[in-house]
């Protein structure tokens, strides 16, 4: 059975994420508001290496889907939200994330 040509990706575990943090405890992503449901996978062929693809049932007005993401990849990771900063793309789908202690 055909997908549509569409990929399918696995949801991506602590292991996985932890693995695309960088040594600066830096993490890239790329977002999709307004999913469906919310949910984490990895991109391993994305422009400029991997990076975590995270979909996210919010809306992307007045920083509603930077706070979801943030509080879906913290409980993720087992981090506390307060942990996670977004450095780069508060306003835009490609992020760059610190993670303290990461």
């Amino acid at each position: 059975m055909s997908d549509g040509g569409k990929r399918r990706r696995a949801e991506a575990g602590a292991s996985e994420i932890a693995a695309l943090i960088g040594v600066d405890g830096r993490l890239r992503l790329r977002v999709t508001p307004h999913a469906k449901r919310d949910r984490l996978t990895v991109e391993r062929d994305a422009p400029g290496g991997p990076r975590l693809r995270v979909w996210v049932i919010a809306v992307p007005e007045d920083g509603k889907a930077n706070k979801a993401v943030v509080k879906l990849l913290a409980k993720a990771l087992g981090k506390p939200k307060s942990a996670l900063t977004i450095e780069r793309g508060l306003t835009s789908r490609d992020k760059t994330i610190h993670i303290a202690g990461g």
